[in-house]
């Protein structure tokens, strides 16, 4: 695979677009703070759904077919993977006791923070692949591990928005060294006492959840790069992704704990992803203590459109199969009303 060029004035363009897309959110939901009902969250979850939708047709009209399946199956599986960092979210918002009106602020100003933070990510990964193609053997390892640890974490039956949440060391950092106070003070990050700076909660959350999703990043890029090689696609796939994760966050709320195997879905894509790279890379191996470093011909070859099925077909799966056990266990608690689970 070899990265195609993107023109800069593309480039200026989506980028443009996507800023005034997070601009036109926080005008419309942020501004006046508020917890949106269902029928709104799900009115615009749908939207930013459709725009992603009508983008990639966009793409595999004015680029090729082949680029326009990418960016398909490089939104999907970011769009499933930006979901399971909802479980964090809620038990970060849980965790600081953050008022439902004043969400929506910290959850996109983190998704803002996360974007720029994966385009820096992405560019990097953009540079390494292009001068080094043993990184895919780097990145589909990776995928394999955190597959295996998804998958452990989701039969231990621990993947709960009830769970506790655990500062990472940039926030206890902050907590520690920077003058801050309980007070929400309306949802605004800082305030001035007695000729001081605090910084409120608010802005400690939002430092959460951009240091969370900055982790999460870690798989959800070299993810993406098992699929395209382009970072205009891979760029592009992880905006549209995080464009309307606000709305999903109010839609899905207590849904996501119904979720029960969205884990196990997920390690089956990243472990199938990862499987796939580590097959490009010997494809292309140049490592000299790997058949005398020339590539390994004769393996398989797994197209950017059979990785699409794949992937969709296990999370609709995985999907249906959660949905279907959380109703059965919720009938089974109705049916025995007397008896402790």
């Amino acid at each position: 695979m070899v990265a195609e060029e993107m023109p800069l004035w593309i480039w200026v363009a989506t980028i443009g677009g996507i800023a005034g897309l997070f601009i036109f959110d926080f005008m419309t939901h942020v501004r006046k703070p508020h917890e949106p009902s269902f029928k709104e969250a799900g009115g615009w979850s749908i939207f930013y759904i459709a725009l992603a939708i009508l983008f990639g047709f966009g793409v595999w009209y004015f680029w090729d077919k082949t680029h326009g399946v990418e960016f398909f199956a490089g939104f999907i599986t970011e769009k499933s993977l930006s979901v399971d960092n909802l479980f964090v979210f809620v038990i970060i918002m849980k965790s600081f006791a953050v008022p439902r009106v004043h969400q929506q602020k910290a959850l996109l100003i983190g998704i803002v923070l996360a974007l720029i933070m994966r385009g820096i990510f992405i560019a990097v990964g953009a540079a390494a692949i292009e001068r080094f193609s043993w990184v895919f053997y780097l990145f589909g390892a990776f995928l394999l591990w955190t597959a295996y640890k998804l998958a452990v974490e989701s039969f231990s039956h621990s993947h709960s928005t009830d769970e506790e949440y655990e500062p990472n060391a940039v926030v206890k950092w902050f907590q520690r060294n920077v003058r801050t106070t309980t007070e929400f003070a309306d949802g605004a990050l800082t305030i001035r006492r007695d000729g001081l700076r605090y910084f409120t909660p608010m802005f400690v959350v939002i430092v959460a959840l951009g240091m969370t999703d900055l982790l999460f990043a870690l798989d959800s890029i070299p993810a993406i790069y098992g699929l395209t090689d382009a970072p205009y696609i891979v760029f592009t796939a992880n905006a549209f992704a995080l464009l309307g994760l606000l709305q999903l966050y109010f839609l899905l709320g207590g849904l996501l704990d119904r979720l029960v195997y969205l884990g196990f879905g997920l390690a089956l894509v990243l472990g199938f992803i990862g499987v796939k790279l580590i097959i490009h890379a010997m494809e292309a191996n140049t490592l000299g203590f790997i058949n005398d470093g020339q590539p390994i011909e004769g393996l398989p070859h797994i197209s950017t459109g059979f990785s699409l099925a794949v992937i969709v077909g296990i999370l609709v799966v995985t999907t249906v199969a959660s949905l279907i056990r959380s109703g059965m266990v919720a009938n089974r608690a109705a049916n025995r009303p007397g008896e402790e689970n």
